[in-house]
C-alpha cells in the first residue's frame, strides 16, 4: 500500500470516530424521553409542532346558584366583547344545572379567561374554566342560546290546580286516594304498637263541594 492510500485510511478513520464521538456528545446533552422495556438506549420522542389557538368557545363548570346568563355575560365583558352564552338547564324545571358555555370573538382573550378564572373561588364556588378547541365543538352546542330563562311561578300554579272545579268522579277519586294513604297510616301506626285513635275522614259518597258564589246587592 503506498503513502498517499495510507493517508486516505487515516482520514477516513479520523473521520468516522469524530462523527461517533459528536454523536455520542448529542445523546448525552439531550436527555431521552423513556427507556424501552425490553432494554437498549434511550429514545426521544417526535417534538410536534404547537398549533394556532384558535378556540373562542370555554367550558365554565361550578357555577353558583344566582350566578345565571345575565350575571355571567356583565361579570365576563371585563374581559372582551361577548358573543354568546348559554347555561345547561333542565327541561322541566328550568333549574341550572351549574355548568354552561361561552364564546368570545377573540382567541387571545378566551385563552386570559381561561387562565385567570379557573379554580377562581365565585360565591364558595371554585370555577371549573376549560378552553374547547374548534374540531370538538358540537353542532347544537349553542342550541337555545338565545332564549333568555323566565322563572315558573310554582305557587300561581299549584294553587290554581288545588283551585279548579271538580266533577263528581274527580272528587271521588281525591278521597279514595286520602283513604287509602290514611288506611297505610293506620297500619303503620298500628305495627309501631302506638295506641292513638286516628281521626275519622269523611267517605267518597259526598257529593263534590260547591263553590260559593256571593252576588252583588
Amino acid at each position: 500500500m503506498g503513502a498517499k492510500a495510507k493517508k486516505k485510511a487515516m482520514a477516513k478513520k479520523v473521520k468516522k470516530g469524530s462523527a461517533k464521538l459528536s454523536a455520542a456528545t448529542n445523546r448525552k446533552d439531550q436527555a431521552p424521553d423513556f427507556l424501552p422495556l425490553e432494554g437498549g438506549p434511550g429514545r426521544k420522542l417526535v417534538e410536534s409542532q404547537v398549533r394556532d389557538n384558535k378556540a373562542t368557545i370555554l367550558y365554565i363548570g361550578r357555577i353558583p346558584h344566582g350566578f345565571y346568563e345575565n350575571e355571567m355575560e356583565g361579570f365576563f365583558k371585563q374581559f372582551g366583547a361577548v358573543k354568546r352564552l348559554r347555561i345547561a338547564r333542565n327541561k322541566k324545571t328550568g333549574k341550572s344545572k351549574h355548568f354552561g358555555f361561552i364564546e368570545f370573538e377573540s382567541p387571545e382573550v378566551a385563552k386570559i379567561v381561561c387562565e385567570t378564572m379557573h379554580n377562581y373561588l365565585l360565591f364558595e364556588h371554585l370555577l371549573q374554566v376549560y378552553l374547547i378547541p374548534p374540531e370538538q365543538v358540537h353542532p347544537k352546542l349553542w342550541k337555545g342560546a338565545n332564549r333568555w330563562y323566565k322563572p315558573l311561578d310554582w305557587v300561581k300554579m299549584e294553587r290554581k290546580r288545588h283551585d279548579k272545579e271538580r266533577t263528581l268522579e274527580e272528587h271521588k277519586k281525591l278521597v279514595e286516594g286520602i283513604m287509602k294513604r290514611d288506611q297505610k297510616r293506620r297500619k303503620r301506626i298500628e305495627a309501631a304498637g302506638i295506641d292513638y285513635e286516628c281521626p275519622e275522614i269523611v267517605g267518597s259518597n259526598q257529593s263534590a263541594p260547591k263553590k260559593i258564589r256571593f252576588e252583588e246587592e
